[in-house]
């Protein structure tokens, strides 16, 4: 039997997307400090560029080397809507839906603000990793940890 992957719930006790956004790319930077490859799944291109641009700029001090998945070129961080590289560790999906193929990354990290569709969309992914028998995880950071 192959490896279990772990899932992990962040539930921001603020609502919206920039929250959720910051939130992907302080993860990414914890994946990247930890030596780990990383894919963050956006829904869709314009998500993906406002990505790209935060990733430099979320944190002073901070760095995270990463590419869009279009341009990716060895660097530990991707962002984009397709399917990520098979040899990424940890997803951390930023959409509404169960990423596909999920089981095959060691970590999948679901991100979730208080906005009503968001949260009632994590539930039905909340219910589908436990109805595939994987016990999901969850963590509430409260507004001064992001």
């Amino acid at each position: 039997m192959g490896q279990v992957t772990r899932i992990d719930f962040y539930i921001l006790e603020i609502a919206g997307a920039e929250a959720r956004e910051r939130f992907a790319c302080r993860l990414a930077e914890k994946a990247y400090d930890a030596g780990h490859r990383a894919f963050i799944l956006t829904e869709d291109e314009a998500q993906t560029e406002r990505l790209d641009t935060l990733l430099w700029t979320f944190r002073q001090g901070s760095f995270v080397p990463h590419a869009t998945s279009a341009e990716r070129d060895g660097e530990p961080v991707a962002i984009g809507s397709e399917s990520p590289a098979p040899d990424d560790e940890v997803l951390i999906n930023i959409r509404d839906t169960e990423p596909k193929e999920w089981r095959r990354w060691p970590r999948v990290a679901e991100i979730v603000d208080q906005r009503e569709p968001v949260l009632q969309a994590s539930r039905r992914r909340f219910r589908g990793y436990r109805d595939a028998g994987v016990t999901p995880h969850t963590h509430r950071i409260e507004a001064r940890q992001r």
